[in-house]
């Protein structure tokens, strides 16, 4: 091929290159969906006990049911494979959406059980697989900054959710909130339909327009078909040892983020100091995306795995541990900048490791194992607390996970096979 088939087209006039709308979108569903369903279900938890009298453990199981997001990863990934982003993501946004209007109008125990779990199907769609694609596709060369920018909408999200949740459960309580939630989804869902376009071809049409991001040619385009194939990925020990430590640093998400709430308020915190804390937890692990995405494109993602879980390591202890509430604050920012790099970093992860010509087949697949850490980790702490009053004992085997977790990102560093990546030639 001729060096200037590389070059991009100039198109002076043509409008701003579509990457950075589809970064947008990507951004407000991330954080739409996560903000809402994982990191505000703690402002539910006392309104839902108050009415319905269910115990912390019957509330958390519905977290567990989350097993359907990992039951569905392999079918979404494929999916993704065959038909693009655009679509999974908006047949999710749908699903999430009708999730949480029915959530609005539930009366029994099974009824909320049955809800969560088509927000849980729903959320497979829109989550790390569009994301991990999307920012692959249309910022090949920048893809590690990019992806910390885009997946910070988790934490956004959560940022903005929280705060916004419990004030809206306190003025007009729970089915309002839920209400509200599900129609602000399906606006998100329009969004996407709209805006989103993930083929190879779409990307060459933009080269050259206005705001082109550097390193973006017709080559990097079209080297997304490049990398290995599911089968080849899963006869590499690296395949295993990435799947087993995103598993296992999920227990941080499952069984300590969901709780901090009712944690933090047991601990002398108001209802409104602990939303504020869990915004600002959000805060810093929005800021760890950004600052680890940028750093894997130097170390790369699997080494940079290995720097966060030991912020999240260091923070959960100072969480557990702190007498007063000045030093559970710098516990809170510890564990929030460790926590929050795990979105950015796990489809980098699998895309440098192994090519984004099946990233949602590979990513789906690694999903399975997501599911231990999400039956497991709800149950587990709400185990802990209603035996104990107190969720420490269930907050320090999540440490022993996250160690196990480090060991197999620094292994699979070493290990990880010489894969060229979009925008790597």
């Amino acid at each position: 091929m001729e060096e200037r088939d590389l070059v991009p087209p100039e198109i002076p006039g043509g409008g701003i290159y579509r990457g950075w709308p589809i970064a947008a979108v990507t951004f407000v569903a991330l954080g739409a969906v996560l903000g809402t369903a994982q990191f505000a279900f703690g402002a539910f938890i006392l309104p839902l006990e108050e009415e319905f009298g269910w115990t912390r453990t019957q509330i958390n199981v519905s977290l567990s049911l989350g097993i359907l997001t990992g039951l569905v990863g392999p079918i979404a990934g494929r999916s993704m494979d065959r038909f693009g982003a655009r679509w999974v993501m908006a047949v999710g946004l749908c699903v999430v959406s009708i999730g949480f209007l029915l959530r609005a109008s539930m009366n029994e125990l099974w009824q909320f059980y049955l809800f969560s779990a088509v927000i849980a199907a729903g959320t497979a769609g829109v989550t790390n697989l569009p994301a991990g694609r999307l920012v692959t596709l249309w910022f090949a060369k920048t893809r590690g900054r990019m992806m910390g920018f885009v997946t910070a909408g988790n934490n956004f999200g959560a940022m903005v959710s929280v705060p916004l949740v419990a004030a809206l459960i306190a003025a007009s309580g729970w089915r309002t909130g839920f209400a509200y939630i599900g129609a602000g989804m399906a606006l998100i869902m329009v969004l996407a339909i709209v805006v989103v376009r993930d083929r190879p071809g779409d990307v060459e049409k933009e080269l050259g327009k206005r705001w082109t991001p550097s390193g973006a040619t017709i080559e990097s385009a079209r080297a997304t078909q490049e990398g290995l194939t599911t089968r080849q990925a899963t006869r590499l020990y690296t395949f295993w040892l990435i799947m087993t430590g995103m598993a296992l640093q999920q227990f941080a998400r499952t069984a300590v983020a969901t709780q901090l709430i009712p944690h933090l308020e047991q601990d002398g915190f108001s209802t409104g100091a602990a939303a504020t804390a869990v915004s600002g937890v959000a805060f810093f692990a929005m800021s760890s995306k950004i600052i680890f995405g940028r750093l894997s494109e130097s170390i790369t993602a699997l080494y940079s795995y290995v720097i966060i879980i030991a912020f999240q390591i260091v923070g959960l202890l100072v969480i557990i541990f702190a007498g007063n509430q000045p030093v559970v604050w710098i516990g809170l920012m510890t564990f929030g900048l460790g926590m929050g790099g795990v979105g950015a970093l796990g489809p980098l992860a699998v895309v440098e490791t192994f090519g984004l010509r099946n990233l949602g087949s590979i990513m789906g697949l690694m999903s399975f194992a997501v599911i231990v850490p999400t039956v497991a980790g709800p149950v587990l702490a709400g185990q802990v607390f209603d035996r104990s009053g107190r969720y420490d004992d269930a907050f320090l085997v999540t440490c022993a996970f996250l160690t196990v977790s480090m060991a197999c990102f620094f292994m699979a560093g070493y290990l990880k096979p010489r894969v060229p990546a979009p925008g790597s030639i």
